[in-house]
């Protein structure tokens, strides 16, 4: 739902929705999404993506083992500025546990329906990049695909940070029998699914198509416009007027709002979008949805991270 403040048109003359965007201007502000293969690190796939478009910014949101496969959401040029957006985002996956001894299926069940949905605490495994301090997570669904034997296939969505080679220890634990994960593919993160994934063949291979024949229907194919993959984010739109204050980085008044998505909290992060769905910049919220709406005065939102080059809108005199 939106709250108008006030109807606006934009000036045609002035920026491009980013539908409209030519083949270069969207390589230096979009994200693609990887089917990671078994064997690299997250950090050596986004190498390998910064080589094939000769970027010179490039970052990997949600790092997958080395051994493991799957969604691999990575943003190039000016849309590494958007990671603080995408780290946060919930995971699924699919992936086996061996269990190292068997145990009846409706105890399993029980274990996990009882100790392991909802919040859960967890400390992270001693092969890992952040410091071991328990800490609380969410089990959204831990769901048993199959059982053979001491392998069980599940399914599971979670929040951000969780580690699921420690989850199946944990069960194991909880069981007295002890268990490992011995595979695992992110099939999900926030809104990207498998289905928008590509592999780096996929990537490489429609670059080069482009760049030999002209042809960018495959790359366009492969490139989410930032925007776009953004849209997880609350939204405030402003006057063409405000545009180039924005880019200077000024903080957003009220007066320079059109439009405003409901249930924007103080502190919160939102996307600070121009009338023709560009993107201008991340801020933080300093006012609720319903104060931007009714104030006049006061800063709205403070601008934390720019991604719109200044001269896109011209200055404006007040």
């Amino acid at each position: 739902m939106w709250l108008t403040k006030s109807d606006e048109e934009t000036n045609p003359e002035y920026g491009k929705y980013p539908k409209d965007r030519n083949i270069n201007e969207l390589i230096d502000s979009s994200v693609l999404i990887v089917d990671k293969h078994a064997g690299p690190t997250s950090h050596q796939v986004t190498a390998w993506i910064r080589d094939i478009f000769n970027a010179k910014n490039c970052g990997h949101s949600g790092t997958l083992d080395p051994g493991v496969t799957g969604v691999l959401p990575v943003a190039l040029g000016n849309a590494t500025k958007v990671m603080p957006v995408l780290t946060g985002l919930d995971k699924e996956y699919v992936g086996t546990m061996h269990l190292h001894k068997e145990v009846p299926e409706d105890m399993l069940r029980n274990v996990i329906v009882e100790r392991f949905i909802g919040k859960i605490r967890q400390r992270p495994p001693v092969k890992s990049a952040v410091a071991r301090i328990e800490r609380e997570r969410e089990i959204h669904f831990f769901d048993i695909l199959e059982i053979d034997g001491k392998d069980v296939l599940f399914k599971v969505g979670c929040e951000a940070g969780t580690y699921i080679r420690k989850l199946c220890h944990d069960i194991g634990r909880a069981l007295n029998v002890g268990a490992h994960m011995s595979e695992l593919r992110r099939t999900k993160v926030g809104n990207f699914t498998e289905n928008d994934a590509h592999s780096l063949v996929e990537v490489r291979d429609a670059y080069e198509i482009w760049k030999e024949n002209n042809d960018e229907a495959n790359l366009r194919n492969i490139l989410i416009p930032v925007e776009y993959a953004t849209l997880h984010t609350k939204r405030i739109f402003v006057k063409d007027s405000a545009v180039a204050s924005l880019c200077n980085g000024s903080p957003l008044y009220p007066r320079g709002i059109t439009r405003i998505q409901e249930g924007i909290i103080r502190g919160e992060t939102i996307a600070v979008m121009t009338l023709k769905e560009e993107l201008i910049a991340l801020g933080i919220a300093k006012m609720t949805s319903d104060e931007m709406f009714k104030r006049k005065t006061g800063v709205a939102c403070r601008i934390d991270r720019v991604l719109m080059p200044m001269e896109l809108y011209p200055k404006w005199d007040r």
